[in-house]
């Protein structure tokens, strides 16, 4: 794990961190996780189970400070681990039948889906749910997947772009 790869990954988390904490709560003080899509970007971009487990880490105590819900601390970091686990282990098979852009996409919606379940599931053995599960799942995190789906492609293609300028070139 190189310097760079960190300060480039310390990067993408902070724009999730800003994210999350400026996005007004959706439905019962829950809201999109930004985060979730900055891991997800910064996975398929670097593929270092090191730096994924790092930054996993570090998204879900980000995400456990500006959470809304309560008992919602715990829940983040569970999830965002449960989620690194899982969803690294999918990400070659993904990327060997998908391009980049549209892997980066189904990526951020599957992983938004699981972190979601696993989300309230984690809050509901804690300290229960306000609401159904159903309810919940269906208006929060499936709105939530999709927002953080366009969101992680958008800034997948713009990280993408920025990795691949040739600086040489520019200075000659």
């Amino acid at each position: 794990m190189r310097t760079k790869d960190l300060a480039q990954a310390g990067l993408l988390v902070a724009i999730g961190f800003i994210l999350h904490a400026v996005f007004p709560p959706m439905v019962m003080g829950m809201k999109p996780d930004f985060s979730l899509a900055m891991l997800f970007i910064i996975l398929i971009i670097k593929r270092d189970l090191k730096l994924g487990f790092l930054v996993a880490m570090a998204t879900g105590i980000f995400t456990a400070l500006t959470t809304g819900f309560p008992g919602g601390q715990i829940a983040n970091l569970v999830d965002k681990m449960v989620t690194f686990a899982i969803i690294s282990t999918i990400i070659p098979f993904v990327l060997n039948h998908f391009g980049q852009r549209i892997a980066a996409g189904i990526i951020t919606a599957v992983g938004t889906l699981l972190s979601g379940a696993v989300f309230l599931g984690t809050a509901a053995l804690i300290v229960g749910l306000p609401g159904p599960f159903a309810v919940l799942f269906s208006t929060v995190v499936i709105p939530a997947a999709v927002i953080n789906t366009v969101t992680a492609v958008i800034i997948f293609s713009v990280v993408d772009f920025a990795m691949d300028v040739n600086y040489s070139s520019a200075v000659e």
